[in-house]
């Protein structure tokens, strides 16, 4: 009976949920109720594979809107006429700026309803329909309508539940046209009548229009879309060839040609394991998912783009014989139905890692590839600070006050009606859908065409992309390619060309000889040692803590650590279990023999996921179908879903008729709950360690070009002056860019590295590109008129090169060359140089003595990089009292000492019982690292106070050869006063 239904995928503007809406329509009565979105179909599959848990006949279309004037509705009749609506919407999405027309376009199997305020006496075509409201009656009958009353269908909006509802929509509103909500136009506010009304006082409303009411329901069931929400049959391209039998046959092909390729030596396990897999890949109908995955990397290695296949897909050899994934799941005894059972009915997960520099061409390249292609959205939602923020605007509330709001630091009886209004709404609206964006890396390649199933939306990146997420495009069987991006790869690879081109000599580097690597010496005392800043996946502070404790030196304990480190492990409580067990193998007899039995490699631990599937399976008796989804229901997608509900409590049924002891059921259970979203697949761990070995060979070998590289690719977990520092600390001689030397990133001669013009801030694109191009030309710049001369400039950036010492090779002072370029840089700049025959001889200026100081350098390269490149101890204004070195911690374990520290990094965290508290990771006076915690009352007492050196006191702790402080006091040490705006002269601390 409703035609035009929004829910909150009406972009700011509708305020119902997609399943609050199905529950108001059966509690109202309705048996038909349309989802029909402004400009939006987010809400249209979900809507369909719900309804009939409610009982009701769904229908979907869009709602034409410009702003929130309405042009017309279509509804589909079918899933052609779907398609159609969503082509039509997308031809719109897709343009940069859009208008609706006001006339629709004539489409199969759609039909199209336009307001009757519209109506112009003119003659409607087939499948078109005035929408008639409950406040166009009178109009109607003044008109005295003399056209095809079978043309006229009721047509209610509902936007809004109740008056809370309405006042939410113009907020919304509100928010959409960044206006004040008192300044907010009427017409871009849909009236107060579009709230939802039970289908009795509807019919009411109309009943002495009743043709309207019949003429509708007889639209309605005309009205027959279907999805098939089984996920019985995957919807992906079914046939990567073109024809199923031979895309078999070229998949059994490929893999035999790969053992060469990956084995030295041919066991039956091998074979055993190979035929396994095809049968199953086969019966399942995954094959061209297979061979889709394998041309996408055959296409990045001709490239010769550096890549890494992790995921589940890591525990197949079929994937890897056909190079998509590099980790042996017969050395690591993987669990291939973790990856693929035969009661899986989704495809198997390949997460395809490529450099950010790579990753767009290998994306153009899927879309020019395969004809059915599209991004997939995220549902961006307005999140507490954030409703906040944006109603303290449209309330007019001074920005001090939103700040308050924002921080969470109020009580809320004090607040005057306002502030309490901004927070009851901001609590509302948490968690609506504010804009679509895309997914960090999931592309679908269908059978159907895309617009099957949704219009799509051109984002700035320029690929067709999707209005429904990753989870509703599973429901209908759309399975996603992973094409993620991350920078440890661009590291890797930039790294093997700097060592290339510093050591031109050397012979070059087999970056993928992973076998080597793993029994290398230097490699096992970094990972022993934890000295591995700027190694992917092992630098942070917590890994570097993890690597320590388990005294780690091979692959099999890198694998299970680079899990083992996932919150959901440490949060169950079983990483410090784990660490005992793994340490002192006489801890081992306390594991309960089930799950030792289960789990004998982790020591009866659960570490990855493939753990939650055997916990499941063999202690809780579900089958490996419903353990799989156990699995994927604890990541929280799909937690609050039926079927995982189901699963759950079959768990405790199969536990409980099994004879089971219900603590310990109920102590597994928490341990699966806790983790199992946040455990890795093993074989994704081990794709991750194999990457982590790439680095660390690098870091052991050439240290110094790798973090060239770690640099140029902005850094890791770290920030870029930490890795400066790491530099220094294996010999670098850091170097300020200069105009001779420097190129657009960093670059090294020997064991000089020579900072880029890219990480000197505000300095421009432009600048960088003609400094560069004509020095490449035309040879090194010889003076500072030189420069000028060459190179068009403007004083603003003429002045950031002088500050940081970038013309230093002409022994002439910072403030004399400012100085002199003032003189001879016109402040208005001009076009390109013209080349002549004759260069015109410079005016030459007798300028003063100005000469500046280290120090000032380094104020200058605070402001111009973000941090100093002499010793930060050396800004200190007073001298340092005594204090503990970090080498030097171990000699005063239990005891209260006072250190000195330069601020690297914190972590904020919360204790068990919700306080804030802290991590800290400083540099003390000789370059190494100290490590803190900060429990509540401290850190709240003494603070951090941003980028530093710090004195701190407390309680030195030991455990599993991990040395921290516990600190009691804390305090920023005061620097010298800016040197290049103080009288005062200053001399550098001595270090």
């Amino acid at each position: 009976m409703i035609l035009n239904g929004h829910t909150y995928f009406s972009l700011r503007y509708g305020t119902i949920q997609p399943e609050e809406l199905l529950d108001l329509a059966k509690k109202g009565g309705y048996h038909s109720f349309a989802v029909t979105d402004v400009n939006n179909t987010s809400a249209c599959l979900d809507y369909m594979r719900l309804a009939p848990k409610y009982h009701i006949n769904p229908m979907i279309g869009v709602d034409f809107r410009n702003g929130a004037k309405q042009e017309f509705v279509l509804l589909a009749k079918t899933n052609v006429g779907f398609q159609n609506i969503n082509e039509y919407l997308s031809s719109f999405l897709h343009l940069e700026q859009f208008t609706i027309p006001t006339k629709a376009k004539l489409m199969d199997e759609v039909y199209t309803i336009y307001p009757f305020q519209k109506y112009d006496g003119n003659p409607l075509s087939r499948n078109e329909y005035w929408g008639v409201r409950h406040a166009d009656l009178n109009t109607l009958t003044f008109l005295r309508y003399h056209g095809d009353r079978s043309k006229l269908v009721l047509l209610h909006t509902t936007t809004f539940k109740d008056k809370k509802g309405y006042n939410t929509h113009r907020l919304l509103r509100a928010i959409d046209n960044n206006t004040l909500l008192s300044k907010l136009p009427s017409c871009e506010v849909a009236p107060e009548t579009d709230r939802f009304m039970p289908k009795g006082d509807l019919v009411s409303k109309f009943k002495e229009h009743s043709y309207l009411i019949s003429n509708t329901e007889a639209l309605i069931k005309a009205c027959k879309v279907t999805f098939d929400f089984s996920q019985q049959t995957p919807n992906n391209q079914e046939a990567y060839t073109g024809n199923k039998a031979l895309d078999y046959r070229f998949l059994r092909k490929l893999t035999y040609e790969g053992i060469k390729y990956r084995y030295e030596k041919v066991t039956d396990a091998i074979l055993d394991r190979i035929d396994k897999e095809l049968k199953i890949i086969k019966q399942k109908e995954f094959v061209s998912y297979f061979l889709i995955n394998w041309k996408i990397l055959k296409y990045a290695r001709s490239k010769g783009y550096f890549y890494v296949g992790r995921g589940s897909g890591a525990n197949s050899i079929i994937a890897y014989l056909l190079r998509i994934t590099d980790v042996d799941p017969i050395e690591l005894d993987l669990y291939f139905e973790r990856f693929i059972n035969l009661y899986r009915t989704n495809p198997p997960d390949f997460d395809i890692d490529f450099s950010w520099r790579d990753r767009d061409d290998v994306t153009a390249f899927i879309f020019r590839r395969f004809k059915h292609t599209a991004l997939i959205t995220v549902y961006n939602t307005f999140k507490y600070k954030a409703s906040v923020r944006e109603l303290g605007k449209v309330f007019g509330l001074p920005k001090s006050e939103i700040d308050t709001l924002s921080s969470g630091h109020y009580n809320f009886r004090s607040l005057d009606k306002l502030s309490q209004l901004v927070i009851t709404y901001s609590q509302l609206i948490e968690g609506f859908p504010n804009y679509l964006g895309i997914h960090a890396g999931g592309i679908i390649i269908s059978e159907q065409p895309i617009h099957y199933y949704t219009a799509t939306f051109m984002p700035p990146k320029g690929f067709s992309t999707t209005q429904f997420d990753m989870v509703v495009a599973e429901d209908i069987g759309l399975y996603k390619f992973d094409i993620l991006s991350q920078r440890g790869l661009g590291k890797i690879k930039e790294a093997v060309e700097v060592v290339r081109y510093n050591n031109p000599d050397k012979p070059p580097i087999d970056i993928h000889d992973i076998k080597r690597f793993k029994q290398d010496k230097r490699i096992k005392y970094l990972l022993k040692n934890a000295k591995a800043i700027g190694c992917f996946y092992v630098e942070s502070p917590a890994m570097r803590m993890l690597l320590k404790k388990l005294r780690v030196d091979n692959y099999l304990g890198l694998v299970a650590a680079s899990s083992v480190i996932r919150p959901g492990v440490s949060k169950s409580g079983m990483m410090k279990e784990y660490i005992l067990r793994y340490r002192y193998p006489e801890r081992r007899k306390e594991a309960h023999p089930v799950l030792l039995s289960i789990m004998p490699d982790t020591f009866g631990v659960m570490v990855y996921q493939e753990d939650v599937i055997k916990v499941a399976h063999y202690f809780g008796g579900l089958n490996l179908g419903e353990a799989d989804m156990l699995r994927r229901g604890m990541s929280g997608k799909f937690r609050s879903r039926d079927e995982f509900l189901k699963v759950k409590e079959q768990f405790f049924n199969n536990c409980e008729h099994g004879g089971k002891d219900p603590a310990l059921t109920h102590e597994i259970w928490r341990q699966i709950e806790s983790f199992a979203g946040y455990a890795f697949a093993k074989g994704h761990s081990a794709s991750y360690a194999v990457e982590s070995y790439q680095s660390l060979f690098l870091k052991a070998y050439h240290p110094l070009e790798y973090m060239v590289a770690t640099i140029n690719n902005f850094g890791g977990f770290y920030s870029t002056e930490l890795y400066i520092h790491e530099a220094r600390m294996h010999g670098g001689i850091i170097e300020a860019p200069c105009i001779n030397r420097s190129f657009k990133h960093t670059v090294i001669y020997g064991k000089h590295i020579v900072i880029g013009f890219m990480f000197l801030q505000s300095f421009e694109s432009k600048t960088i590109s003609n400094i560069v191009d004509e020095r490449t030309r035309n040879g090194k710049y010889e003076s500072l008129d030189d420069f000028i001369e060459r190179v068009p400039i403007s004083m603003e950036q003429m002045t950031i090169l002088i500050k940081i010492n970038a013309f230093r090779f002409t022994g002439i002072h910072k403030r004399e060359l400012l100085w002199e370029a003032y003189m001879k840089i016109n402040k208005v700049i001009c076009e390109r140089h013209t080349m002549t025959l004759f260069r015109t001889e410079r005016m030459s200026y007798k300028t003063p003595e100005l000469p500046s100081t280290i120090l000032e350098d380094a104020f200058d390269e605070m402001e111009l990089l973000g941090y100093p490149l002499c010793h930060p101890f050396k800004l200190l204004l007073n001298p340092l009292e005594s204090h503990v070195k970090a080498r030097e911690l171990r000699n005063y374990s239990n005891k209260t000492v006072r250190t000195t520290g330069y601020l690297v990094t914190t972590k904020r965290t919360s204790t068990s019982n919700g306080k804030r508290m802290y991590f800290g990771t400083f540099l003390d006076i000789e370059g190494n690292f100290l490590d803190t915690v900060h429990f509540p009352p401290v850190a709240t007492k003494h603070p951090f106070r941003g980028k530093g050196v710090y004195s701190i006191i407390g309680k030195v702790l030991e455990e599993f050869d991990c040395v921290t402080i516990e600190v009691s006091e804390m305090y920023r040490l005061p620097i010298i006063e800016d040197p290049r705006y103080s009288d005062k002269p200053f001399k550098s601390m001595v270090i």
